[in-house]
């Protein structure tokens, strides 16, 4: 042990007024002595604790212990749709809801009905299609008597050229109304539509599914842009765990994950991990990672909060662990504190690796046997905190 001789300190002290009693120097001083003394700059590493200071924190400590590496990792995420059995379905083209014709919840095959509108613009476009189709039938009729005229030589070829044009021109009109009906989305030939109102069309389901969402009202003015029912098949769905970056990379498709939830306790369910994603996101720093479970139950609903445990391949190292709340964060970088001579504490500036549950793996700055502070590790950050502002340390 150091002899404290050798130490510069600061010592902040304050004394009691002469209105206070006339008591001995001595005595004011030491009830008015500093609970925390800070070393000089050639000991910034250290922090000195006296004996009333220790007894207040209630430090204990803990040995860095080396392990096995970690053969999970784990995140937190939520249950979301599987997208490719997700769909939110839009009008194609602006219109009234005249009927709605399911509920929430309600069960839906491909094609179902799922609400009638009525659309001004079908209705045109529906006419337009008819009209030109009369005018190419007339156009065909005439074209057919032209060429049977002409074969009998009562009418000259140039009229039959004339009819044959006639018709071509009636036939690229159809044409174009056929494909301007098309880019409205809807069928030209739904049989659900009644022929005594071209303006009606119906909205269908795209997949079967169930209705997680109906916002179609009876009157409502609907545009393409704003979706009226979304539809599900909850079979399968996705997990989406976000992953802190340092333990994303040792993460693969195809490993697997077991999942817990906050709202069904004491279960567990089983899946794959199907996507890592590439990007890191700056504010979180974590990579999203897509977990694909079976759900024949239903018991999974999208929104619900989930844990999510990840298998880790190839983890045969060994790696060396702490109790989480032995390393603490102050400015950019983590801290353990080691205790060293009596009272006495030294900063040590640790890589932090990942979370072991209530332990975290220890990746550079210590070795496997040291003494870390557990209990009284978030006081003493709060001393270095105050060093590093240049804080009073009283």
């Amino acid at each position: 042990m150091r002899a404290r001789a050798s130490r510069g300190v600061i010592i902040a002290s304050t004394l009691l007024s002469a209105a206070c009693g006339n008591e001995p120097a001595s005595q004011s001083t030491s009830r008015s002595a500093a609970q925390v003394v800070i070393t000089h700059a050639e000991e910034d590493s250290a922090i000195h604790l006296n004996e009333d200071m220790v007894r207040d924190l209630r430090i204990s400590t803990a040995t860095v212990v080396e392990r096995p590496g970690a053969g999970e990792v784990a995140a937190l995420g939520e249950v979301a749709a599987d997208q490719a059995r997700y769909a939110e379905v839009a009008p194609p083209t602006s219109g009234q809801v005249v009927r709605v014709l399911v509920e929430t919840n309600g069960s839906v095959d491909r094609g179902t009905p799922l609400a009638q509108l009525r659309s001004t613009d079908l209705g045109r476009a529906r006419a337009d299609l008819l009209s030109t189709e009369a005018r190419r039938d007339l156009a065909r009729q005439a074209l057919d008597r032209k060429r049977t005229l002409a074969a009998e030589r009562i009418v000259a070829a140039r009229e039959v050229q004339e009819a044959e044009a006639t018709f071509r021109a009636a036939d690229a009109e159809v044409r174009a109304a056929t494909a301007a009906l098309q880019a409205l989305g809807i069928p030209s030939d739904d049989s659900a539509t009644p022929s005594d109102d071209s303006s009606l069309f119906y909205l269908r389901s795209p997949i079967a599914g169930r209705v997680l969402d109906r916002h179609a009202v009876l009157g409502q003015f609907a545009e393409p842009s704003a979706h009226l029912f979304t539809i599900a098949d909850l079979n399968r769905v996705w997990v989406m765990a976000q992953v802190f970056e340092r333990d994303a990379v040792n993460v693969t498709p195809g490993s697997t994950a077991h999942v817990t939830l906050a709202a069904l306790p004491g279960q567990e369910f089983d899946g794959r991990v199907a996507l890592v994603g590439r990007q890191v996101d700056p504010g979180s720093r974590t990579v999203p990672v897509r977990i694909e479970l079976a759900n024949p139950a239903g018991t999974l609903r999208p929104g619900m909060s989930a844990s999510s445990r990840l298998e880790v391949m190839n983890q045969s190292r060994t790696i060396l662990a702490v109790p989480a709340a032995a390393l603490q964060r102050v400015g950019e970088r983590w801290l353990a504190f080691i205790p060293r001579a009596q009272y006495e504490y030294e900063m040590r500036p640790v890589g932090r690796g990942r979370d072991l549950g209530n332990d975290v793996e220890v990746v550079s700055g210590l070795q496997a046997g040291e003494t870390v502070v557990v209990e009284g590790a978030f006081l003493l950050k709060a001393q270095a905190e105050k060093r590093a502002g240049g804080g009073d340390e009283h």
